[in-house]
């Protein structure tokens, strides 16, 4: 399957965004270009309102089990 084709669940953007926050915490780089630096903007604010939903308290598991309870109903994107 092509990857840049995939949908992702919050839980999976919650999951992206919060390891590369700490990825960038652990290499202290202080240094930023203006591109960076909206990215970092970006980053922040989706994570500021992601955090406030229900994504943050999943598991990988029941997020598992969710799509094969649903898997039996045929959804569509």
């Amino acid at each position: 399957k092509d990857a840049n084709a995939a949908l992702l669940s919050n839980f999976e953007v919650y999951q992206l965004l919060t390891d590369l926050k700490q990825q960038r915490k652990e290499s202290g780089k202080t240094k930023q270009s203006s591109g960076q630096q909206n990215l970092n903007t970006i980053m922040y604010e989706t994570l500021k309102y992601i955090s406030k939903t229900p994504c943050r308290y999943q598991t990988p598991e029941t997020v598992r089990e969710f799509l094969i309870a649903m898997k039996d109903h045929k959804l569509t994107k």
